[in-house]
């Protein structure tokens, strides 16, 4: 019995997206799980986009709120605005209203990760205020804790993530996630679809 895990992602920049690649790689790694890229729909206007610089997004399906009951686990992503989720994310869990009202997707895991533009950028306090989205909807918050063993404490170099959840620092957007960042996003994705098949059977 496949055991589905949906990565769902907001990316403005491409930092998350790399992120989730690697997240998708370890989940499928874990024989019998099916991971899924998604993207969330955009929100501000393409000339926007434009002035900001935006690259073009990835060629990933665009998901709908009601598809998420399909799951049986769900990795999240996304940037920071001001030590939380970036809008575009919080308005298409405010779409999930429905899903909400039924609590579909109550007893569900699911994992966070993230991008933050500094080290004091919110890698901590972005999952916190996440966690908030997953209560109303009775899903499982799975932090990757310290499994990731040693590397969780390196310190020679600059690195993102937590025992919340994968991350890196994107700086003045010319940064772009590093080894040992990628590395935990493969760890994160491992370790959630592995929970999840557990959960399953």
């Amino acid at each position: 019995m496949t055991t589905k895990v949906y990565i769902v992602y907001y990316s403005m920049y491409g930092h998350v997206a790399k992120l989730a690649e690697e997240i998708q790689k370890g989940a499928n790694s874990v024989e019998g799980v099916e991971a899924t890229l998604w993207q969330v729909p955009e929100t501000l206007p393409e000339e926007v986009l434009l002035k900001m610089s935006a690259p073009p997004k990835p060629d990933v399906p665009i998901i709908d709120p009601a598809q998420l009951a399909d799951a049986d686990g769900f990795i999240f992503g996304f940037p920071t605005r001001y030590g939380m989720m970036a809008a575009q994310f919080k308005a298409f869990l405010d779409a999930t209203g429905g899903l909400w009202r039924t609590q579909a997707l109550a007893g569900k895991p699911a994992g966070l990760f993230f991008s933050t533009g500094s080290q004091g950028g919110g890698q901590e306090t972005t999952a916190l205020t996440a966690i908030t989205q997953l209560t109303h909807h009775g899903i499982i918050f799975v932090p990757v804790g310290y499994t990731f063993g040693a590397k969780m404490f390196e310190l020679s170099e600059v690195k993102g993530g937590s025992a919340y959840g994968a991350g890196t620092f994107a700086g003045d957007g010319t940064r772009q996630p590093s080894q040992i960042e990628l590395e935990q996003a493969y760890h994160q994705g491992f370790y959630i679809a592995g929970i999840a098949k557990k959960l399953k059977q």
